[in-house]
């Protein structure tokens, strides 16, 4: 019995070990970021490609203002709810004096300044896959917006969910993976698969998640529920999407479909956000959408 209770103590501090480890907040090297400088004005495209005001800009917040990333919008989830935080200039209550290692690892990594893991509400996943050079862009058009001193306010999500170590485990699962669509793609598609995955990170709505919150993505952009909620997000594949690439394209641009309905919700922001990006960028997107494989 004292064997059998000793060896249970060992294998006990060993699954500890191991869990301190797989849990343990990660971050890339720096190296490929050395020596780079940031572009402003290709930090602006970028910026509207990742949807960054969509998420941090005021509630209800329109036109000019939506460059004053104060944050506080809400998003339901089946975990809780949480609050997009302020990340404007401001120096205390927002993400000014950051450097660049910092928001690399915040943005790419899910990892805070603290050395926290954040929740994957942001989609870090999806931007792991961004540019080095993009994010350096991003920073930099970023660095030079409007501060707002408003406080953050404390996400809604209950134990055991809001133990921040935990988030390690679902990075182990979840996190790191590369790009759904791969083979022989051409340029245009190419383009178009990073803007969709990992900038635009379409995925993180159109695609089904599992009881973790991890993506199915055996069923890429096939379709899924907005968290929290019972709206329904449609299958954008060619199993569903049938509509052709200047349908797509309108769309994309204008917010209006081949029936004349008009879009809402969520994707009201995605519309505002891709008909400010280049006509080839859009149409490299039209292209990704028109080859990714059909899910019935």
């Amino acid at each position: 019995m004292r064997r059998l209770l000793a060896g249970l103590a060992v294998l006990g501090v060993l699954g500890l070990g191991v869990f301190w480890i797989v849990t343990m907040p990660k971050t890339r090297d720096m190296a490929p970021f050395a020596g780079m400088t940031g572009d402003a004005a290709k930090g602006e495209q970028v910026f509207w490609a990742s949807g960054c005001a969509s998420c941090h800009a005021a509630p209800g917040a329109k036109d000019d203002a939506m460059l004053v990333l104060a944050g506080g919008e809400r998003f339901a989830s089946p975990f809780g709810t949480f609050l997009a935080p302020n990340v404007s200039t401001d120096p205390t209550h927002g993400i000014g004096g950051w450097t660049l290692e910092q928001f690399v690892h915040a943005v790419q990594d899910g990892v805070s300044p603290a050395g926290a893991h954040y929740f994957p509400a942001m989609p870090y996943t999806a931007y792991s896959k961004m540019e080095p050079q993009d994010v350096v862009d991003l920073k930099a058009f970023m660095d030079g917006l409007p501060a707002s001193a408003t406080p953050n306010l404390p996400h809604e999500v209950g134990f055991p969910f809001n133990i921040r170590r935990s988030l390690g485990g679902w990075k182990f699962l979840f996190a790191g993976g590369g790009y759904q669509i791969t083979g022989d793609l051409t340029p245009e598609v190419e383009r178009g698969r990073y803007i969709a995955e990992s900038l635009a990170h379409c995925g993180e709505c159109h695609t089904p998640r599992n009881p973790l919150g991890g993506l199915t993505t055996s069923r890429w952009l096939g379709g899924s529920t907005l968290p929290g909620s019972t709206s329904k997000v449609p299958n954008i594949t060619p199993a569903v999407l049938d509509w052709s690439p200047e349908d797509i394209f309108a769309y994309l641009t204008t917010g209006f479909t081949p029936e004349f309905d008009v879009v809402g919700g969520p994707m009201a922001h995605v519309v505002e956000n891709m008909a400010r990006l280049p006509e080839s960028d859009v149409r490299a997107v039209v292209a990704y959408l028109k080859s990714v494989p059909a899910v019935p």
